[in-house]
């Protein structure tokens, strides 16, 4: 699979930037992450992600929302919220969250 980058977005748009610490692999996250996935795909708004993690444990995700109000959606989501509530009992050892409002915006890619 060829890595895809979000790309060709149209500013002012919004990024929740995730960062964490956390084992390899916690029982339960893929599958978790995976449902999270599909529903942040259904908050209107939503424009896509780019995640990466570092052998160590580091990661790092970034989600992309056209306005702040599906930010708040994704935000309040009952799922989302038992998954953060579950990640801070039994998966996380550190993590952070950034809200940033993109104003500019331009990508590159190799033909």
């Amino acid at each position: 699979m060829t890595p895809q980058l979000v790309a060709g977005l149209e500013p002012p748009y919004y990024t929740a930037v995730f960062t964490s610490v956390r084992p390899d692999a916690p029982e339960g996250y893929a599958e978790t992450a995976a449902e999270l996935r599909e529903v942040v795909g259904t908050v209107p708004g939503f424009l896509g992600y780019e995640s990466a993690r570092t052998p160590g444990g580091i990661g790092i995700t970034v989600a992309y929302f056209r306005d702040l109000e599906a930010l708040d959606a994704w935000r309040l989501d009952t799922r989302h919220q038992a998954a953060k509530a579950h990640g801070r009992e039994h998966w996380y050892d550190s993590y952070s969250v950034h809200i940033g409002k993109v104003e500019r915006s331009y990508s590159f890619e190799r033909e």
